[in-house]
């Protein structure tokens, strides 16, 4: 008699490859890195005061999720999960703090760079890079509960996003986004305001979406116009 203990037994969980691993910290980290460099970058104006608050909560941050999870994400545990919100919400409420500043400088006529449009596309350029940053971790966070609910596939929720990937049949059946995947989908999102080879399927990815894109479009054309207004 044939054995039905198989991986396509009716009724029986796909079992988890013996090789599967977690995502390396090292993506995540040199992305919060860069955001909490960003910020400092920006104008007194824009910034968080003090200017050292952002980077040392970051970093904090930082340190507590990777002596936690070292080595591969892949430990799933709840206190892990809300300090990585709170990284990602960190890095998210500075930089809307600092596009709501900017968008309101531009409308109102301030004259912060009244003469210097150089400078104003380029804080532009930093709030534009640190949102692309900030919904490619929250991308990253959420779809399916997390890169460490990723590393444990058989048990993971089903996916908000469907990426190429996962509708070849020339890769491996185990294939799962890492951060570098999510840092793409956030930036094409960004820079063509709509969804390129990555479909959401769930409610809340399609909203995400739409919120940085809407974030995006403000901020470039705001940003854009007023340097040209500057040159003429």
């Amino acid at each position: 008699m044939a054995s039905s203990t198989g991986p396509d037994a009716p009724g029986r969980a796909a079992p988890e490859r013996p090789d599967a691993r977690g995502e390396r910290w090292w993506p995540v980290a040199l992305a919060v890195v860069v955001a909490a460099g960003l910020h400092v970058a920006l104008p007194a104006r824009y910034r968080v005061d003090p200017p050292w608050v952002v980077p040392v909560v970051l970093f904090i941050l930082l340190a507590v999720l990777v002596v936690g999870d070292p080595g591969r994400i892949d430990r799933q545990k709840a206190w892990l999960r809300v300090a990585t919100d709170a990284m990602i919400a960190f890095v998210t409420v500075a930089n809307l703090v600092a596009a709501g500043l900017l968008v309101a400088d531009i409308l109102t006529g301030n004259k912060v760079f009244a003469n210097n449009a150089t400078g104003l596309l380029a804080t532009g350029g930093v709030v534009w890079i640190t949102n692309v940053i900030a919904f490619a971790l929250w991308y990253w966070d959420l779809d399916r509960g997390g890169a460490a609910s990723r590393a444990h596939p058989a048990r993971a929720p089903d996916p908000a996003f469907v990426f190429p990937e996962m509708q070849h049949s020339s890769h491996r059946p185990a294939w799962t986004p890492g951060f570098a995947d999510y840092l793409s989908l956030a930036f094409w999102t960004a820079t063509a305001l709509s969804p390129t080879d990555v479909s959401a399927i769930r409610p809340w990815a399609k909203l995400l979406m739409m919120t940085e894109a809407a974030v995006s479009l403000v901020i470039a054309a705001l940003v854009i116009a007023r340097a040209i207004n500057i040159l003429q």
